[in-house]
């Protein structure tokens, strides 16, 4: 396992880039084998972006065209662990009935935000709710919820980078990491 060093912190390489890029062109191409129907990709922010960014442009290349909403949910703020407590921020403003939706979300760990986001939208009448995450941290699912397509299971750490944050640094990392020593 590699380090780097910013800013007087200590940084593990656990995904690299290479191995991030490697899975997200898997994903994209699973996801264009199920054939979606007026697929709708929705990214939960903030801690998605990068992932969704880089996701939708390998559906691309996969010969797909979604649509892209976004939605804002919160459950750990400032914190490193989740409040339990689910707050819409931003909602989906695209209609959501009869078409294939695609939530994108960083890390499946408790599961309450993704499995809240779900049923929030098959509520609104959607065709199918299917989920994509960057990293999934078994041990601590509290929800009733499987990702539909997964990049890496990730260790039981706190991590940053590949748009995830620790007190809203970090996110631009190519990679995602887990810091060992802070200033």
């Amino acid at each position: 396992m590699s380090h780097i060093e910013i800013d007087g912190h200590r940084i593990a390489v656990l995904f690299s880039e290479a191995q991030i890029s490697e899975r997200i062109e898997t994903i994209a191409q699973a996801i264009a084998e199920k054939r979606p129907h007026r697929l709708l990709v929705v990214p939960v922010l903030k801690g998605s972006f990068v992932f969704a960014a880089d996701l939708i442009r390998a559906m691309h290349r996969a010969r797909l065209s979604p649509e892209v909403d976004f939605m804002m949910l919160a459950s750990y703020r400032d914190k490193t662990r989740s409040s339990g407590q689910v707050e819409i921020l931003r909602d989906v403003e695209s209609p959501i009935e009869d078409r294939d939706i695609l939530l994108i979300d960083d890390i499946l760990e408790s599961g309450r935000t993704l499995a809240f986001a779900k049923d929030l939208l098959a509520a609104r009448g959607a065709r199918s709710v299917s989920t994509a995450v960057l990293l999934e941290k078994p041990g601590h699912l509290a929800a009733d919820i499987e990702a539909d397509h997964r990049g890496f299971v990730c260790p039981d750490k706190f991590v940053v980078g590949y748009g995830m944050d620790m007190a809203h640094q970090f996110r631009e990392l190519p990679f995602v990491g887990h810091v060992l020593t802070a200033k």
